[in-house]
């Protein structure tokens, strides 16, 4: 993993800040596990609410805590008052996401001046 280094020394109480202002984040029920420079970590546990028919995670909340995880990624580098948002993601569904824990683990590829670019790895955790 690359060592990057971040222009704001309080980068990680505002990526909180700024995730804790998102409500479908607060709505799936996801929580920040791990964040560094050029590094985001997302878990969301299993429920009803986050569920499609078959009763895996919906492949809608599976992006959405992926894109979370990359942007977040990404704002660990951002200046003070600099926002983010996404320009384009892919996402390719290997498998059904069956589990009690769905995580996605962002990590920055390239950082540039206007668009960083990211990779997201998502999957789930089956507990006990």
């Amino acid at each position: 993993m690359a060592n990057f280094k971040p222009s704001d020394p309080d980068y990680e109480a505002r990526l909180r800040e700024s995730f804790c202002s998102q409500g479908l984040m607060k709505l799936i029920g996801a929580e920040i596990i791990s964040i560094s420079p050029g590094h985001c970590e997302i878990r969301t546990p299993f429920n009803e609410t986050v569920s499609q028919q078959h009763g895996f995670f919906h492949g809608g909340v599976v992006g959405a805590v992926a894109d979370s995880a990359g942007g977040y990624s990404s704002f660990t580098l951002m200046n003070p008052g600099d926002g983010v948002l996404t320009v384009e993601y892919k996402l390719n569904f290997i498998t059904p996401a069956d589990g009690d824990e769905l995580i996605a683990s962002g990590r920055i590829i390239k950082s540039g001046r206007t668009l960083t670019v990211c990779h997201v790895d998502v999957f789930v955790v089956k507990l006990g």
